[in-house]
């Protein structure tokens, strides 16, 4: 955890001057700037930016009640598809799903709609005089969904809606997941997740249940018993590990885990800064983690990735990001040894360097050493293996580490599904748990509807 950092000096600056590097990545657009933009729009029939919205969101209607000056019926068409659609617009990589499909990036322009900016537009300037959606009549029926990240919160909120009553068990002091304790702090501004999960929860019918951790003081065999249905939204809560001696050293630990840290601050100028810094990986965490850090106060931040830049998986928005914050990139190094000084505590790391030979990556044989005062993980989460460890949850069909789900996210438990980042199909995106949770709720109600005899 970040105790292991203590022994690093505080952050320099006060801490408004520090808040100052966290305001938003890209501003929001005046009104006459979405006028504009909006009005670039072609409204295209079987638009390719909705049919590549994981969320199905219909995006050429949105924009074009946009440019009627309808902000309402805008932000309202969003919201049905999508209710977590203000966070999405923010933390969406758009730049390989809509925009990337957008038809005005092969025309003369050359430059496609921004449509996350317009879709933040008209959620943040919706002025709705009572919630946009009402629950249907009752059901009757109670589901358990366990994780209060973004996929077990669409599917709380569709399943309230459609007349069930919900408890969502978190174990942390917060919903949100992902989006209040993973994401880059110049994403997501001030307490703004949370005013998205209050919105979620207004339509009624949902609680939320606290401090309840799967496997600890909640298991699955009773939720089984006790509700009619039961969601899994778990996430992916273990860091991986580089499997290396030394990696439980101080200054050495899971990128998440700081950044949860510095999300959750109310004081920047409280944290521990090193003055060199190491980022392993090469999604957006590892681009995050080490933009962060660099705004921070880290005078030296280097990123490493075993292979080439064209093999990250941060998109190359994000690749540009860290260049412009001035994070050296070093590609083709493989972590091989973490050095320690004469405290045990961490001085730099030992990598690899490495080359593909036949489509296989293998190590040259050649070192170099890099020094710094923290190394932060950034190589992937996986299933925290204690949320599965009862008698029930262990009979859950597995795909590598995740959950076996089928095309409606039944696993092979009967009554149990799952979705999100959790289960087998798909890409770790916010937008995709969304819509898994969305989808699961649909057929969650649809079967209890059906055990019920109702057509």
């Amino acid at each position: 955890m970040i105790e292991s950092l203590k022994h690093l000096p505080q952050a320099v600056g006060s801490n408004g001057k520090l808040a100052a590097q966290f305001t938003d990545l890209a501003p929001p657009l005046t009104r006459r700037q979405a006028a504009i933009e909006a009005a670039r729009c072609l409204y295209c029939y079987d638009a390719p930016c909705t049919r590549i919205c994981p969320s199905e969101i219909d995006v050429a209607s949105f924009i074009r009640n946009i440019h009627d000056q309808n902000i309402n019926g805008a932000a309202a068409g969003i919201l049905k598809a999508n209710i977590l659609g203000g966070s999405c617009a923010r933390v969406c990589p758009v730049e390989i799903l809509c925009e990337d499909a957008c038809v005005r990036n092969h025309d003369e322009e050359g430059e496609p709609v921004k449509i996350a900016l317009l879709q933040r537009h008209a959620l943040d300037n919706a002025t709705f005089k009572k919630h946009p959606f009402t629950r249907a009549a009752s059901t009757g029926r109670k589901i358990a969904v366990v994780g209060a990240g973004p996929a077990g919160l669409s599917c709380a909120h569709r399943l309230a809606m459609l007349g069930n009553d919900v408890v969502i068990f978190e174990a942390r002091e917060k919903s949100g997941g992902l989006n209040e304790y993973g994401i880059a702090k110049y994403k997501l501004t001030g307490d703004f997740a949370q005013q998205e999960v209050q919105f979620l929860l207004d339509i009624g019918g949902i609680e939320v249940a606290h401090g309840r951790t799967l496997g600890m003081n909640l298991f699955l065999k009773d939720l089984h018993a006790q509700y009619d249905a039961v969601f899994l939204g778990l996430g992916l809560n273990a860091s991986r590990q580089l499997g290396l001696t030394g990696e439980d050293a101080p200054g050495l630990l899971a990128a998440v885990d700081y950044i949860a840290n510095l999300r959750q601050a109310s004081d920047l100028s409280a944290l521990p800064v090193p003055k060199r810094a190491i980022v392993i990986g090469a999604g957006n965490t590892a681009i995050d983690m080490a933009v962060q850090i660099k705004r921070l106060g880290a005078e030296d931040v280097t990123l490493v990735y075993r292979r080439g830049f064209e093999s990250m998986t941060a998109t190359g928005h994000e690749q540009e990001i860290a260049k412009v914050n001035q994070v050296r990139m070093k590609t083709w190094a493989a972590p091989s040894e973490v050095l320690l000084d004469e405290a045990g505590r961490v001085c730099g790391m030992r990598f690899e360097q490495t080359r593909l030979d036949g489509g296989k990556l293998v190590g040259a044989g050649a070192f170099i050493e890099i020094a710094a005062d923290a190394v932060f993980k950034a190589i992937g989460q996986s299933m925290d293996p204690v949320g599965l460890s009862d008698q029930m949850a262990m009979q859950l069909a597995r795909s590598g580490d995740k959950i076996h789900v089928d095309a409606n996210f039944r696993t092979a438990l009967p009554g149990i599904y799952a979705g999100g980042d959790c289960v087998a199909p798909g890409q770790d995106l916010t937008v995709q748990a969304v819509q898994h949770g969305k989808l699961a709720a649909m057929a969650i109600h649809n079967d209890i509807q059906s055990t019920m005899g109702i057509a």
